[in-house]
């Protein structure tokens, strides 16, 4: 199945089966797809994209953006944001250790807001919940 899925030729898969943290990751891989990861707007100053405080954007349980639950526009400043929690969130999960145990959760966009010459400025707070079916 994941040859198929990530297009591997036999070669690669011999590689990717060889490794002993895929197995790993492989056996927690259904759990962690039954998880949500949520990146909800805490503050917003002047955001050009118009997030509001209580927009939330919407990953599965592998860092993949829910464009049918997240915002209709999204910034690329707060996509960028989000990729080093979900990596973080991703070790937590498979090393069993509960990813809403993080105790740096919120980051920013890199727009400074008018008061330090840039635009705006939005701080989201990442958290994982169950996925709802």
């Amino acid at each position: 199945m994941m040859q198929k899925h990530l297009g591997y030729t036999d070669e690669e898969m011999k590689l990717f089966r060889a490794d002993p943290k895929n197995e790993h990751i492989m056996k927690l891989s259904p759990a962690l797809m039954d998880k949500t990861i949520v990146f909800e707007v805490v503050k917003s100053q002047g955001c050009n994209s118009q997030h509001k405080v209580g927009d939330k954007f919407y990953l599965d349980g592998a860092g993949n953006l829910i464009t049918k639950l997240s915002p209709k526009r999204i910034c690329v400043y707060a996509l960028n944001v989000m990729a080093l929690p979900v990596f973080a969130m991703n070790e937590l999960f498979y090393a069993g250790v509960d990813p809403n145990q993080m105790r740096f959760k919120r980051g920013s966009c890199f727009d400074v807001g008018v008061r330090c010459g840039g635009w705006g400025q939005i701080v989201l707070e990442m958290r994982v919940e169950d996925r709802k079916r």
